[in-house]
C-alpha cells in the first residue's frame, strides 16, 4: 500500500471533499481523484461516496482511515524527533579518550557541550590510542581521542577522518630534592645527556618507546626500573626518589603531586593529540557539536566584540 497516497486519503477524509483537500494540499482537484482511484484499485475496495456536497465514507474507508491517523501521527514523531537530533536538543556521542585526555580535556569539553546543548548525552570510555581506534572501527564509539609520540606514524584507516587537535608538550619530571629540580633560571632546559646515570620510570608501551628513542637521541640507554601506565604512580614513585621520568602536561595537568618537580628538557619534542571519526560522521548533528566542543575548549575562540 502506497503510504503517500494514504495520506493523501487522510486528507479528503478529513476535508470532507475532494475539493477540499486539494486545496489544502495546493494541487489541483483531478491529481487528489486520481491519487484515490489508484488507492482504491490497489485495495480492491472503495473507500468514499460521492455526494453532490463531499464524500461520504465507505466502512472499508473508516477502517482504513484509523490507520491513515495513526500513521500519520507517526511519522509527526518521527519528525519532530529528527528535528530534535538535528537542532542538537537531543542526541548520544560515544568517545573513547585516553587516560590523560579523559582526566584533563573531556570534562571540560563534556561541559561546554552540555551549556551548549542541555539535551545532548556523551558517554565516555576511558582507552589507550590502540584500543580506541579499535572501539570505532568495530562501530563502538562514535569518536576517538587518541596521540601519537614525535616520530610516530599512525596507521590510515579507509574511511576514518584523523584531525589534528593539538600538541601535548612532554616534560621531565623530578623528585623536589633532585639537584636538577631547581635550577636557575627555571625555564632554562635540563640536558637529558646529565642524567644518563639515573633510574628511569617508563610508562606504557608507546610512552617506553618513545622514553627509549628520546633518550638514544640524547646519547644514553635509559636504566628504565619501574614500568606504569598509570601517572599518578609514575609521581608516587618520582616523588620517593625512585626514579625520574617523562610524563605529558595533559597528565601534569589533571595531577600534580607535591613531591615532584616538572622541568623543561632539551630533545622533548611534544607529542600530538588526535580526534578521529568515520567520514559520514560529518553529517550528524550530535557528532559535529562534540567535535566542535573539543576544538573549542583546547583552543577557545576569541572573545566576540563587547
Amino acid at each position: 500500500m502506497d503510504a503517500h497516497r494514504l495520506l493523501i486519503f487522510r486528507q479528503i477524509a478529513h476535508s470532507g471533499s475532494i475539493a477540499g483537500a486539494a486545496r489544502s494540499l495546493g494541487w489541483t482537484q483531478p491529481a487528489v481523484s486520481q491519487h484515490l482511484r489508484h488507492l482504491e484499485r490497489q485495495i480492491g475496495m472503495a473507500l468514499v461516496l460521492r455526494r453532490p456536497r463531499g464524500i461520504q465514507l465507505t466502512e472499508a474507508g473508516t477502517v482504513l482511515l484509523r490507520h491513515a491517523d495513526a500513521i500519520a501521527t507517526r511519522l509527526h514523531a518521527a519528525d519532530d524527533d529528527l528535528d530534535a537530533l538535528a537542532q542538537l536538543r537531543e542526541g548520544t556521542v560515544r568517545l573513547a579518550a585516553f587516560p590523560s585526555a579523559s582526566a584533563a580535556l573531556v570534562p571540560d569539553a563534556m561541559s561546554l557541550l552540555a551549556q551548549r546543548h542541555p539535551g545532548m548525552d556523551v558517554r565516555l570510555r576511558e582507552a589507550e590510542p590502540p584500543e580506541a581506534l579499535d572501539l570505532l572501527v568495530a562501530g563502538e564509539v562514535d569518536l576517538a581521542l587518541t596521540f601519537t609520540h614525535a616520530g610516530e606514524h599512525p596507521a590510515d584507516h579507509p574511511g576514518l577522518v584523523r584531525v589534528v587537535l593539538g600538541e601535548d608538550p612532554v616534560r621531565l619530571v623530578l623528585p623536589r630534592s633532585h639537584p636538577h629540580a631547581h635550577a636557575v633560571p627555571p625555564d632554562r632546559p635540563v640536558n637529558l645527556r646529565l642524567l644518563s646515570q639515573e633510574r628511569w620510570v617508563g610508562g606504557c608501551e608507546r610512552c617506553t618507546a618513545n622514553l627509549l628513542r628520546t633518550c638514544q637521541d640524547a646519547g644514553f640507554v635509559p636504566d628504565i626500573r619501574h614500568s606504569t601506565d598509570d601517572y599518578v604512580v609514575t609521581q608516587a614513585l618520582i616523588a620517593r626518589g625512585l626514579g625520574i621520568g617523562l610524563l605529558p602536561q595533559l597528565a601534569l595537568d589533571a595531577f600534580r603531586n607535591p613531591g615532584v618537580t616538572v622541568r623543561v628538557a632539551a630533545r622533548l619534542r611534544p607529542r600530538t593529540v588526535h580526534l578521529i571519526h568515520h567520514r559520514e560522521a560529518d553529517h550528524i548533528p550530535a557528532v559535529r557539536g562534540a567535535v566542535r566542543a573539543l576544538h573549542d575548549t583546547v583552543s577557545p575562540p576569541p572573545p566576540g566584540p563587547s
